[in-house]
């Protein structure tokens, strides 16, 4: 019996023709959308698009209006939906009578228009979602997902070119997986399994996302049991005492350091001495800071720029009071490391460059930090690292020292206290105040003590030289 399916003229789709339907037909490649009528099942027929999709649908009659319907059966796939399922399906429908087959169709209209979305499309749904200013808990309107950006920059970067074309139901395990293996393998950049993570996660929220009613994009979402990505190594670069004080006293040189701000610089030492993160203390304004004059001086961070949307009340040492003096000094901008550029913070990856330099082309066109003094490359965090090392080798415990770093301790005397606890019942900020100053002023001696500094002690230009 012949099977074949007479090729139609170029501009002009298939729509009439009838075979006997086949698996095989409907894994063929196409260069149109082509419909492909079933001869052994009337009116059973496939689309196959140019993607590669091929949709099995049917065609009746509605007995109450007289007009012709279509039905949607479901996609094509040679593990969970062949011709031989949609035959199967097509038969038990028809034997449901003219009017109940009707009615089915009719409420699964709805379903249709939501599985023809294509991934592209969700994508785009879900990143307007994340984006979309919802009340928070201080009042303020925000995105609803404050760290949208980079989630949208996973899925636009990974999944819209690779996946971009695919219903949201034809994703499966082994897409994500492959995607996984080819972020890991070099195929999107530099080789990277932090990358693949991230990907796998902004995946794993769009998929738990378009299961959700009203959506039900999908059933199921296709992130589950994948493969273990191989561990990442952890970062453990840590300045030694000369390395330390080379940058320290290094940073004073404006000689080698031309091409980079002053408060770029001294946002590196505060980095350093304060244990914050760059987002956290960039951001630093006159009203958040409390009796630089007095003993008590501390810095407020609001949740807005704290990684866990919880507010920091962060102790200042006399070392830090210096810094943030300095970067005061002769400006009337409400920021305390303001731009050159107006009233504004320094951008969030200024310090980052500093230390690296800037690349153009493979090339460097302004040397950073490391490279001008000799020392190995590092970056911010690490001097978040350096501090809390330094902390306690000289003997803090790691409780305080956690805190310092806004890493909320969880056990007490052996016992893991459940999160509520301190989320709802225990607010003890100025004991932990006192806890994280403790620690910061002991680290603060020893920096003292490494640089060669002692308090309102200035450091000549014959020793800068000698120390860079």
């Amino acid at each position: 019996m012949d099977t074949t399916i007479t090729a139609v003229p170029a501009g002009k789709r298939g729509r009439k023709s009838s075979v006997i339907l086949s698996d095989r037909m409907c894994e063929k490649r196409v260069a149109k959308r082509t419909k492909v009528y079933d001869r052994k099942c009337p009116g059973l027929y496939v689309s196959i698009t140019a993607a590669g999709v091929a949709t099995f649908s049917f065609k009746f009659t509605d007995r109450q209006t007289g007009k012709q319907r279509t039905g949607w059966l479901g996609i094509y796939n040679p593990e969970t939906f062949k011709v031989e399922d949609a035959r199967a399906k097509v038969y038990s429908l028809k034997g449901m009578g003219g009017t109940a087959l009707a009615e089915t169709f009719r409420e699964h209209k709805a379903d249709k228009a939501k599985r023809g979305k294509t991934m592209t499309e969700i994508i785009d749904e879900r990143i307007e979602w994340m984006k979309t200013p919802v009340k928070k808990p201080d009042g303020k309107m925000r995105p609803r997902l404050e760290a949208w950006e980079e989630t949208a920059r996973q899925l636009n970067r990974f999944l819209r070119p690779r996946l971009g074309k695919k219903l949201p139901s034809e994703v499966t395990k082994r897409d994500i997986a492959q995607l996984s293996d080819d972020i890991v393998a070099g195929k999107f950049g530099k080789p990277s399994v932090s990358n693949a993570r991230h990907m796998r996660k902004a995946a794993s929220a769009l998929f738990g996302w378009a299961a959700e009613p009203p959506r039900e994009y999908v059933s199921a979402s296709p992130c589950v049991n994948l493969p273990k990505l191989d561990p990442e190594h952890p970062r453990t670069r840590v300045l030694n005492e000369n390395e330390i004080r080379v940058l320290w006293h290094g940073l004073d040189r404006d000689d080698l350091m031309a091409s980079w701000d002053r408060r770029t610089r001294l946002a590196l030492r505060f980095e350093l001495v304060t244990m914050l993160r760059s987002k956290e203390l960039l951001g630093a304004q006159r009203g958040e800071l409390f009796d630089l004059d007095g003993p008590r001086a501390r810095l407020d961070v609001p949740a807005l720029r704290v990684k866990k949307r919880r507010p920091i009340r962060q102790p200042l040492s006399d070392l830090a009071v210096e810094i943030i003096n300095e970067a005061l000094r002769g400006s009337n901008k409400q920021f305390a490391f303001a731009s050159s550029l107006g009233d504004q913070p320094l951008h969030r990856k200024i310090m980052a460059e500093a230390l690296r330099g800037v690349t153009r082309k493979g090339k460097v066109t302004i040397p950073g930090v490391c490279q001008l003094l000799g020392l190995r490359p590092f970056t911010p965090h690490n001097l978040r690292r350096t501090a809390a090392s330094w902390a306690r080798l000289i003997g803090q415990p790691t409780s305080k020292i956690a805190l310092c770093l806004d890493h909320r301790v969880t056990t007490e005397d052996g016992i893991k206290l459940p999160p509520v606890t301190g989320k709802h019942y225990i607010h003890a900020e100025e004991r932990e105040v006192t806890e994280k100053r403790e620690v910061l002023q002991a680290w603060a001696a020893e920096l003292r003590r490494i640089i060669g500094r002692s308090a309102g002690k200035a450091v000549d230009q014959e020793e800068l030289r000698l120390a860079a």
